[in-house]
């Protein structure tokens, strides 16, 4: 279902949405008729976040809708709305403050996503919501629709999204757009000096490649934006568990974050030249897979020992982060599903941020809290370094030590990373349980807070 049958421009039967805090709802209550009181105790309403009533004139018309929230301004507030109010047109308060009705309608409209690809008569009717502000519902409906589409992505099984289509995405974007491609596959990364990015890959029949889309005047501030790609992961050699492995289709998650970025800034005109680069690789099982002990070569000319071969997406984005900083860009991002320490300590809301400069982490976390996608600063602790020196060469991808595993791997990638250029890394989980505005599945921690940042920057 596309947003602009979600968000829509008039409807003169839209039923009003009235949101009430769940501090004041007692109070409210009191405050009603017989009549709604009784209907709001028929449907077991309490004003508890998340939870909506439905209520009825004389006539029995459908005459309003009362929604609990914690807070005003939550953009989750409505976000199961969408699928659990009858596919009927609503209209939120004209009262509300203007950043308040952004937040809930971008809510609603994030609760809207369903991934019906593979099962298209499971499809649910939509409420929909009014917006008649044009350039407030074009602005939610980009982002929205950025958001469902790296769902899908992420949704999407490896069988459909190896590296070969993740490239012909990449190239939909750039001929959308008017962007060059340019991608370098199979035996093409060893010969322009891609060979981290190779050895991860070459065990699958599908070929691991390269992906690099550029746009913009190159008059404009370089920024380059980096997603991990690994379509699936197996462990390679360090094999997963089946538990561990079931979901790994989501490990290219940071690719689909990264894809839809880049959607965001050309589709706003953003005046940056952008480069963005994609790692496409399947982690795979095979006689030629690398192992674990092996020294494999960089492109910045380092050597790295392979502790763990399931510890993949930094070795595929050292050689990324390599080439993005010989144009010395005034900032590159990276975002990668890389780490399952970063989910324990943080869970799966909170992206892990890293970040070498602090005044650049503050500016992100602000714009991340502001647009309703929250992150969390990490450190870059350079103590910790020690845990993945090698005997044998100049790094080793995972160490023998189990602790602190996000910031070893932050460190691993900064090795990467020259002092004088501005880096980002986000840690980000790019999966949902299943809660209001997250349907179970595929999601994209992060990219609205990115997206807020650079339009902050740049816009």
């Amino acid at each position: 279902m596309s947003i602009d049958s979600i968000l829509i421009a008039a409807d003169t039967a839209a039923v009003p949405i009235e949101l009430i805090l769940e501090s004041a709802y007692s109070q409210w209550f009191g405050e009603q008729d017989a009549a709604t009181q009784a209907q709001l105790a028929a449907q077991r309403f309490e004003g508890k976040r998340y939870t909506q009533a439905l209520r009825f004139n004389a006539d029995g018309q459908l005459s309003g809708v009362v929604a609990g929230a914690r807070q005003l301004d939550d953009i989750w507030a409505l976000g199961n709305a969408a699928l659990t109010l009858p596919p009927l047109a609503y209209t939120l308060s004209a009262d509300l403050p203007a950043g308040t009705r952004q937040r809930l309608a971008l809510g609603f409209a994030l609760g809207a996503y369903q991934f019906l690809r593979y099962k298209p008569k499971a499809a649910r009717a939509c409420a929909r919501l009014l917006l008649d502000d044009a350039t407030l519902r074009a602005d939610i409906s980009r982002i929205a629709a950025a958001v469902h589409a790296a769902r899908d992505l992420v949704n999407t099984p490896t069988e459909d999204l190896g590296p070969e289509q993740m490239e012909t995405v990449i190239a939909a974007l750039a001929a959308t757009h008017g962007a060059e491609l340019n991608c370098f596959v199979g035996e093409e990364l060893l010969q322009n000096n891609f060979p981290a990015i190779h050895a991860v890959g070459r065990a699958s029949h599908r070929a691991p490649r390269l992906i690099e889309l550029t746009w913009g005047d190159p008059h404009h501030p370089r920024v380059a934006i980096l997603g991990k790609g690994v379509c699936f992961d197996t462990g390679g050699l360090n094999i997963k568990a089946g538990d561990g492995m079931a979901a790994m289709k989501k490990d290219m998650g940071g690719a689909a974050v990264a894809i839809q970025l880049a959607q965001l800034i050309m589709d706003a005109g953003l005046p940056v030249q952008l480069q963005l680069l994609v790692a496409a690789v399947e982690n795979a099982i095979g006689p030629n897979a690398y192992r674990p002990g092996e020294v494999i070569a960089t492109r910045a000319g380092l050597s790295v020992e392979i502790g763990n071969t399931d510890a993949e997406g930094r070795v595929i984005l050292c050689d990324a982060l390599s080439y993005a900083a010989e144009s010395t860009p005034e900032l590159i991002f990276d975002f990668a599903t890389l780490t399952g320490a970063a989910r324990i300590a943080l869970g799966p809301d909170l992206p892990a941020l890293f970040c070498n400069r602090e005044e650049l982490s503050l500016d992100l976390i602000a714009a991340g809290r502001e647009a309703g996608d929250p992150l969390w600063p990490m450190p870059l602790w350079d103590d910790y370094a020690s845990m993945i020196d090698s005997k044998i060469a100049d790094i080793n991808n995972s160490g023998g030590s189990r602790m602190a595993g996000a910031i070893t791997a932050a460190l691993y990638l900064k090795r990467f990373v020259p002092e004088h250029i501005p880096w980002m890394h986000l840690d980000t989980y790019c999966w949902s349980e299943g809660r209001p505005g997250r349907p179970a599945g595929g999601d994209c921690q992060g990219l609205r807070a990115a997206f807020a940042y650079l339009q902050q920057r740049y816009g």
